[in-house]
């Protein structure tokens, strides 16, 4: 099944070479659809790595991913499931808006006192 959830990008990644047979490329969104920002990490594996080329820290996106998950067996014999939010899509939304600029003496006159 297929997701998707808009967002500001907080962190891109460098693509991160696994083994010879795996790739992938880490970023971080910021949701702040509900009461409180959610920073989600997400992750590219190989061909989708280069969906982030053309994309900057900043950017309003819309992220279209798989949500996947894995169980590990660790050497204790105890169970732990580990899950991926795999995106195969980035559109481009937007991006933030810069910060108010100073006046030149470097003190911003709306101040409150």
């Amino acid at each position: 099944m297929s997701y998707s959830l808009k967002g500001e990008l907080k962190v891109i990644n460098p693509t991160v070479v696994v083994s010879e047979k795996f790739k992938k490329r880490e970023f971080v969104l910021i949701d702040n659809a509900g009461q409180y920002a959610q920073i989600i990490q997400f992750q590219a594996a190989q061909d989708s790595c280069y969906l982030f080329d053309n994309f900057a820290v900043g950017d309003i996106v819309d992220v279209h991913f798989n949500l996947r998950g894995r169980e590990w067996i660790n050497p204790q014999g105890e169970a732990k499931v580990f899950n991926t939010l795999d995106a195969w899509k980035i559109e481009k939304m937007g991006a933030t808006t810069p910060p108010p600029k100073t006046n030149e003496g470097g003190v911003d006159d709306d101040l409150p006192f």
